[in-house]
């Protein structure tokens, strides 16, 4: 799960992470009320999406010359015409494909003079099981660009977790962003708080970018991204209540409802699958044979007739479906459940596009016999590579 900028920031303030005074607004006047909170002169106004490059991103109803997400503002006029420009209107970035996403929040935070940018992230590291620190002196950048082009310039730092954050910690954090003095202290309590934080609130990613010094010598966190690990919410209810499902796919809102693994993708052909890995292979046999999966969704191995159910209907919900291949392979769960909940939500949507079924594994002749005797035209597959060849062919056939 994923959550706004000004969300975040809340979150690290109680952690006593240094944070740009600021304040969230939903409408102009919200915005303008913020400002004249703030000392000024220089104020800042900041769209409020899940997706990075703000700054960078043009408004499609503004033109490409307007300016981007993230906006100076010399005076609270300039605060008013910049909320006005940017509530309502829909912001494209690097990040949210074409599409863009339309943006219903602000954070008004006060000017910093900044002297440097830095970069600071926390994960997992999943090669290790331990958490790692990247950090750079390259702050404000991509980071993937960073990477690419000078990686000597980023610094990775791991955390066994048995053991959890210790000095030396600390100190290779701010010697790898070259501190001295009191900013070197500073950026060692400021390590432990993060790591404090992510690990108490189950983050899956913890990014400030840019992790800047201010002219008065202070570490401020300028922008910062948190997602978390959304098995562990029912720990965590005050940040699940932070979820903006405006931010979100319909579809892979629903599916949630289901506990059901969605993601839409921007292919033709649906796909439903029981695991991750199974998933994952059923996608890249379908590109293989020539096209493109609609979306990713693993049913889990547990799955009863009405989660299969939920599952088939959220997928034909998708209008760029023109096909659908079902691969399951029966371990804990059974082909012939798998099969009831197909054929009743064939007949529930009215099914009208081809459709191919690969089964193997647990009851799997009771699954085909179901599918066989529906009186519906699914097409039965032998194993994934069929599978694969029969589902292209009808969706080309069907074209």
């Amino acid at each position: 799960m994923n959550i706004h900028e000004y969300q975040a920031k809340e979150l690290l303030a109680k952690y006593g992470v240094g944070i740009p005074a600021g304040y969230p607004a939903l409408t102009v006047e919200e915005a303008l009320e913020g400002a004249k909170k703030l000392p000024g002169p220089l104020y800042v106004v900041k769209a409020q999406i899940h997706a990075g490059g703000r700054g960078k991103g043009t408004f499609k109803e503004l033109g490409p010359d307007a300016k981007g997400g993230v906006r100076l503002s010399d005076s609270l006029e300039a605060v008013e015409t910049n909320a006005r420009e940017m509530l309502g209107n829909t912001l494209v970035t690097v990040q949210t494909g074409d599409a863009g996403k339309e943006v219903n929040r602000l954070y008004i935070t006060d000017g910093v003079d900044i002297a440097e940018e830095y970069y600071l992230s926390l994960l997992v590291d999943r090669a290790s099981g331990e958490v790692a620190l990247i950090v750079s002196t390259e702050g404000g950048m991509d980071i993937e660009e960073v990477a690419h082009s000078t990686p000597e310039k980023i610094t990775t730092i791991t955390i066994d977790p048995a053991q959890g954050f210790m000095p030396h910690h600390g100190r290779a954090v701010a010697f790898a962003l070259k501190l001295k003095g009191d900013l070197n202290k500073q950026a060692q309590k400021l390590a432990k708080q993060l790591y404090t934080a992510f690990v108490d609130l189950d983050c899956e990613m913890l990014e400030i970018n840019p992790l800047v010094e201010t002219k008065d010598e202070q570490l401020l966190v300028l922008d910062t991204k948190m997602s978390f690990d959304s098995n562990a919410l029912y720990r965590h209810k005050d940040v699940a209540e932070l979820r903006d499902e405006s931010e979100e796919d319909p579809m892979e809102i629903e599916a949630s409802k289901h506990d059901l693994a969605y993601i839409k993708l921007d292919g033709d052909i649906g796909c439903m699958v029981n695991g991750a890995g199974l998933a994952m292979a059923t996608m890249d046999i379908i590109k293989l044979n020539g096209a493109f999966p609609a979306n990713f969704l693993d049913v889990g191995g547990g799955a009863n007739k009405e989660k299969v159910t939920a599952a088939f209907k959220i997928i034909l919900s998708d209008p760029a479906v023109k096909g659908i291949l079902v691969n399951i392979f029966g371990g804990i769960m059974r082909c012939d459940i798998i099969a009831e909940g197909i054929v009743a939500a064939a007949k529930e949507v009215d099914l009208s596009v081809p459709l191919v079924v690969r089964l193997e594994g647990t009851n799997v002749e009771k699954g085909k016999e179901i599918l066989e005797t529906s009186g519906l035209p699914i097409v039965s597959a032998d194993d994934l590579g069929d599978a694969a060849k029969k589902i292209v062919g009808e969706v080309k056939q069907a074209a």
